[in-house]
């Protein structure tokens, strides 16, 4: 699977003369959302004051690997609506990494997010208390509620924490999406929580959530500026400016 080259940390808080392994963010990737995935990974590495590694979860190439081959449903509303449980087995259930779908705009350094891991937890999320009214989102995919919706949207995974070994490609491909979603191979005591900041669901939260700073990571949940139908959505000034900045960027490479 493709992947992003690590990259050196803009201010580090870690030892200059220590070298450390590039910590592993995974993407949930969507062939019609391309433009989201390139802006949130943009807004990681540009925040970021220490080594990431960003990786989209691609289902094109799972399915090429063998590694994911369950049919799509009626209530998948993206293509990694299930291959972002995979993340501890492409971590090679190793240290921890994080799942993101790609509808996320970071504003802060993802550092700071880093630090509070707790290795007594398999998970660390934000838990949302979330019962959406629309019945559709982005370009008209059905709206599901379900218990813990968008839990799994932001998850910090202790890959090698032994409960995590059960998501397998096999597990992945067959169990249900109630099951998944909602951590179902997990006891709620092996759920860590991290602050709303983290999974700020715009439409939702409010500012003062966020712990009287704002969001840290913008979540457009429904549908982002980069649907036609949600252009003028809550904090889309910021993902435009953001999208403008990264296409100069590219420009500039170039």
């Amino acid at each position: 699977m493709s992947s992003s080259p690590p990259i050196e940390p803009r201010v580090s808080d870690l030892n200059n003369t220590k070298k450390t392994k590039p910590f592993k963010i995974f993407v949930g990737y969507d062939p019609r959302e391309d433009l989201a995935f390139e802006v949130c990974r943009y807004s990681i590495i540009k925040r970021s004051s220490v080594p990431v590694e960003v990786i989209p979860i691609k289902q094109c190439d799972l399915r090429s690997q063998g590694l994911y081959w369950r049919e799509r449903g009626p209530t998948e509303s993206t293509e990694f609506s299930f291959t972002r449980f995979l993340t501890p087995y492409l971590a090679n259930y190793t240290d921890w990494a994080m799942f993101v779908d790609c509808d996320f705009l970071y504003l802060s350094d993802v550092n700071d997010l880093i630090k509070l891991i707790d290795e007594k937890y398999a998970v660390m999320c934000v838990k949302h208390d979330y019962a959406p009214t629309a019945t559709t989102k982005m370009d008209g995919a059905v709206q599901t509620v379900y218990p813990r919706k968008n839990w799994s949207s932001m998850v910090l995974y202790n890959c090698g924490h032994e409960k995590n070994r059960v998501l397998t490609p096999e597990l992945v491909s067959r169990e249900s999406g109630a099951y998944l979603h909602r951590f179902m191979w997990l006891e709620d005591g092996e759920i860590g929580g991290v602050p709303v900041g983290w999974n700020f669901l715009v439409g939702h939260n409010r500012a003062e959530e966020g712990e009287g700073e704002g969001p840290k990571a913008v979540h457009y949940t429904c549908g982002g500026p980069w649907f036609e139908a949600w252009k003028d959505c809550e904090f889309a000034e910021l993902w435009v400016e953001e999208m403008e900045e990264y296409k100069r960027s590219v420009v500039g490479e170039e």
